[in-house]
This record gives structure tokens, C-alpha cells and sequence, in this order.
């Protein structure tokens, strides 16, 4: 009776050939029998299978922040990406990438920095462009996110047809054909569920931890403060990290940029108070906040920002006010702002978008970056 065993040879035309097969299996027990050719089949078919590469990455900048975008190719030891943007003489954007993507791994740093919505239009045109040029993935790396504030509508009358604009701009990202999105602090959280598609939401709090401990020698004695209530869960992290005290400042607004009034909720005297907000565009509630926290007994006042926009008189503002320091990361480029006020410092967070762009590519978790500083 023939063996229900199948062999597998190099030739089956001619039966003087010498086949390299294994021969068939006899064992009293039929279920071992079975798992023996399964296993004998395994191993004469395991060279023909086709395993998925990982494909290489490429990593392009926009022209809104190209000193980061290095910073990160450097750490990550490849070479920019080649690409060029112009303008036409209507103003219509045109982007060419100078490199072939095709079956890449495709990175675009581009941030909501400077003229917002020509660099988003720039970022859309770049995404598309590896997209429709046969690019594996696209992951568009954002570190501020373009019109995050506009994330809700409010319950004032006048607001109450007021457009949510971030799940907008979240909608063009996908139709682009953005696979991922890697962001760091969006102004809600909740801005992650406008895709369908990962966004990973990096936190500056590590960075800002290691900044505290290194350059406020009196860091025990400080209280971390918000200046709204909406960024009560960000301070109770940092001072439950530091194991320090935190308060908060309530505020209202009369119209967008403009503050009414403020209540402080805490005891500041005798402390050091270290406000810490998610961005800062015309500068006008941190400024008020640290008045506030000085009236209230606070020895000194320092300022932590993950975004400084600084629009309008934001510059202004901070050399009049009565800060030791106003430290933001370089999410958006900082070398102007730095050189016309002083009290403007900057923390590196190149590393951690490195680092975030290499355990994606290579398929490994990035949680560690929640609560650590990449070395």
C-alpha cells in the first residue's frame, strides 16, 4: 500500500535521479507520524519561502525646520534625504523629491511653525509625492501640531458654529497618504482620535525633568504650576515626579489672546514657582500668571514651554516680565527669539524624534520615550 506521505524531489521525471528528499516516515504512532512529516516538509520547503524585508529609511525635511530635521538624521548616522521646494510665480507650492523612495521608509519632518499653512500644504504635497512614488510607509514627523488649539467647539453663542479645524487638518494628512503621524505634546490629547491611522504623542516631560534638575539648584523648594486648568494633569505629573507641591491658575477669556482675570489656587510664598504650559504664542497668560505668582510671595519665576510660538509681542513681553527664565524646546525654531531676549532658553529634543523614528522603523515599542530621555 503506498505511503499517504507526499515526497517532495528536485525531479520527478526521471526516476534514476538522485532525489534529495527525506524518506517516508514509519512510526507506530500515527500522530507523531504526522508531526514528523510535517516537520520533514518544513525543512525542505523553508528556502523557498519569501520573508518581508525590512525596507531602508529615508528621512526628508520640509523648509520649516531643517536644523532639526539634521539633528535627527545625525543622530540617527544616515544623510538627508534629497528633496526641493519652490514656489511658482502664482505662489502654488511645488515639491520634488530628488531620490528614488520606492519600497522606503519614509520620514518627513516638517513642523506648524512660521507661515502654518503654506508649510502644511508643503508637508501634504511632500507626503503625497512618496506616497504615489511607491513609498512603503510615510510617517510624517510633527513636532507642533498645526492648529491644535482649534480642537473643539466652545459653548459660547458666538463660537457655537466655530469649525474644529485640527480633525480637518487630521483628515488631509490621511487623504495625503500619511501611514503614521509622531507628534510631541498636542494641545488635547484627544487629537489623537481624529485619525484612523497610529499617531504617536511624545511628551517633553522627561526632558523638562532632566532641565529642572540640572539648572535650578533650588528645585526642592520649587511648586510647579499651570497657568489654566486645563493643563492640571500635566503639572500633577512633573510634581508628583519631582515629589513636589503644585497649584494652578484659573483663568478667563474675554476673546482668543486676551486674558479677563486670574485666581491662583495654592500657596506659592517663599517658593519657587516653575509655570509649565504645553505653548505659548503672544505670551500674554504666562506673563499675567508670573505678576500673579510674584504678588502671591513666590521668590522666583521661571517659565517652561514645550511650543514657543512667540507671535505678536511675545518677546516684548518676556523682557519686560519678571522671569529668570523662559526654557522651550526646539519643536520650532528658536535662534531669533533667542537672540532678541535673553531669558530664552532651549532644550534639544532631537533625540528623542530620533529615537522615536528608529524604534518605528525597526518594530519596537516607544513607550520608554514616555518617561525617559534617550543617550
Amino acid at each position: 500500500m503506498t505511503n499517504p506521505a507526499v515526497q517532495i524531489c528536485k525531479s520527478d521525471n526521471d526516476e534514476d535521479d538522485e532525489c534529495d528528499c527525506q524518506m517516508p516516515v514509519r512510526s507506530a504512532n500515527p500522530i507523531r507520524a504526522k508531526s514528523l512529516i510535517r516537520g520533514n516538509l518544513e525543512k525542505q520547503t523553508s528556502n523557498i519561502i519569501l520573508r518581508p524585508r525590512m525596507p531602508n529609511i529615508k528621512v526628508f525635511s520640509g523648509t520649516s525646520h531643517p536644523e532639526l530635521a539634521q539633528r535627527i538624521v545625525e543622530r540617527l548616522g544616515i544623510d538627508l534625504g534629497k528633496v526641493v521646494t519652490k514656489k511658482f510665480s502664482n505662489l502654488e507650492t511645488c515639491v520634488e523629491i530628488g531620490e528614488s523612495v520606492r519600497g522606503e521608509d519614509v520620514y518627513i519632518v516638517q513642523s506648524g511653525s512660521g507661515e502654518i499653512n503654506d508649510n502644511l500644504m508643503e508637508l501634504l504635497i511632500m507626503i503625497n509625492a512618496c506616497k504615489i512614488a511607491s513609498a512603503s510607509r510615510v510617517t510624517a514627523v510633527i513636532p507642533c501640531f498645526p492648529y491644535a488649539r482649534q480642537d473643539k467647539k466652545d459653548k459660547v453663542i458666538s463660537k457655537s458654529r466655530a469649525p474644529i479645524s485640527a480633525k480637518l487638518v487630521a483628515n488631509m494628512l490621511s487623504v495625503a497618504g500619511a501611514d503614521h503621524i509622531i507628534t510631541m505634546d498636542l494641545h488635547a490629547s484627544q487629537i489623537q482620535g481624529f485619525f484612523d491611522i497610529p499617531v504617536d504623542n511624545l511628551y517633553a516631560e522627561p526632558a523638562v525633568l532632566k532641565w529642572i534638575k540640572e539648572n535650578i539648584p533650588e528645585w526642592k523648594n520649587s511648586i510647579i504650576v499651570s497657568p489654566d486648568a486645563g493643563g492640571a494633569k500635566r503639572v500633577t505629573s512633573i510634581a508628583d515626579r519631582l515629589n513636589v507641591e503644585f497649584a494652578l491658575i484659573h483663568k478667563e477669556r474675554k476673546k482668543a489672546n486676551e486674558v479677563a482675570s486670574m485666581v491662583l489656587v495654592g500657596d506659592v510664598k517663599d517658593k519657587i514657582a516653575i509655570l509649565v504650559d504645553d505653548m505659548a504664542d503672544t505670551c500674554g497668560t504666562i506673563v499675567h500668571a508670573a505678576d500673579r505668582l510674584v504678588e502671591a510671595g513666590a521668590l522666583k519665576v521661571y517659565a517652561i514651554l514645550t511650543h514657543g510660538i512667540f507671535s505678536g509681542p511675545a518677546i516684548s513681553r518676556i523682557n519686560n516680565a519678571c522671569f529668570e527664565a523662559v526654557v522651550v524646546t526646539n519643536t520650532i525654531p528658536q535662534d531669533g527669539h533667542m537672540r532678541d531676549c535673553p531669558k530664552v532658553q532651549c532644550i534639544d529634543v532631537s533625540m528623542m524624534f530620533a529615537e522615536a523614528v528608529r524604534r518605528t522603523h525597526n518594530g519596537e515599542s516607544v513607550s520608554y520615550l514616555f518617561s525617559n530621555v534617550p543617550y
